[in-house]
């Protein structure tokens, strides 16, 4: 019911649209493409595809540091919008809406070539990919880098990618050296408040940030990595009661748009004031535009507030 509903309001938005997804699929046929496989299927799509569509903004950032521009893209549901911080970079990207519930009307409109996306579900991959060939892959957190040349491979950008990781790793190497000359044996924990929330959580080693702050050598605190299982976990909830699970020699608040009541509910209460991080006052605020998803632009950020922030901490 779901995709008939969906096809229905795609349809809706001409009148002649059965000629125009006609004419589409033929121009398809007769262009030459490649056939790209995916957890979902394989799709055959352009050699050097021109109009793209990023459904979320992790590959939307992979597609810009690949020098692909999308023609439109999702916002997240809830952390903060990248596209403010990329300035020009970003400029004319069309918006979808929120992530989860694009605009399908508007992506009919734009007419893409390719549509992107990272873990759509059946569903959603049978309502795009009547718009247009669509590829998609699984987002796991601590693997962005793997997403990134996948992502690359799909559009011809491989060694763009491979170029873009090998000056990534060469900042790694540069700030890894600076932790272990300046915050031997200081412990790293990243908090997430969300607007409206009760609860913040800890990010822990399988989430994006930690996977980033574990490869730079900054260990986080050892009952955090008590309390994940598997990979599949990329966050623990902490209620008021449990904040010593954040304790931190440094602590990253990461702020949610509208969070701050939430925030300051928490610094209100006597328990936050037994934290480490808040003794030593090495609390930095930070946001979640970057610092919850993200790919290689939101990696390279991360570690621009990492030198910024990690200086002062000795």
């Amino acid at each position: 019911m779901l995709i008939l509903v969906s096809v229905i309001l795609v349809k809706g938005c001409y009148s002649n649209s059965t000629k125009i997804t006609e004419l589409n699929r033929v121009n398809l046929d007769a262009a030459e493409c490649k056939i790209i496989k995916h957890p979902l299927g394989e799709s055959c799509i352009p050699f050097q595809p021109q109009r793209i569509i990023a459904l979320d903004e992790t590959s939307m950032e992979a597609l810009l540091a690949l020098d692909l521009k999308p023609i439109a893209t999702a916002q997240p549901n809830i952390a903060g919008s990248m596209i403010p911080k990329l300035g020009k970079k970003a400029e004319g990207i069309v918006s979808l809406g929120k992530d989860g519930q694009p605009n399908l009307e508007k992506i009919v409109q734009l007419n893409p070539d390719l549509i992107l996306g990272f873990s759509l579900s059946a569903e959603q991959y049978q309502i795009f990919s009547q718009i247009a060939p669509t590829v998609t892959f699984d987002y796991i957190q601590s693997g962005w880098q793997d997403a990134l040349l996948r992502i690359a491979e799909t559009t011809g950008k491989t060694e763009k990618a491979q170029k873009l990781l090998e000056h990534y790793q060469q900042r790694v190497e540069k700030l890894r050296t600076f932790v272990n000359h300046n915050l031997k044996g200081k412990t790293v924990s990243i908090s997430r408040f969300y607007a409206g929330n009760q609860f913040t959580e800890f990010r822990t080693k399988y989430s994006f940030p930690g996977s980033l702050i574990t490869e730079v050598e900054i260990p986080l605190p050892e009952i955090q990595n008590q309390l994940t299982t598997n990979e599949n976990q990329p966050l623990v909830s902490v209620s008021l009661e449990r904040i010593d699970l954040i304790n931190a020699d440094i602590l990253f608040i990461v702020l949610d748009p509208g969070a701050e009541e939430n925030f300051q509910k928490y610094q209100n209460s006597p328990l936050w004031q037994n934290l480490q991080a808040v003794k030593s006052q090495k609390i930095y605020t930070v946001d979640s535009s970057y610092w919850i998803f993200g790919n290689i632009l939101s990696a390279n950020a991360i570690l621009d507030d990492l030198f910024t922030y990690l200086a002062k901490a000795p």
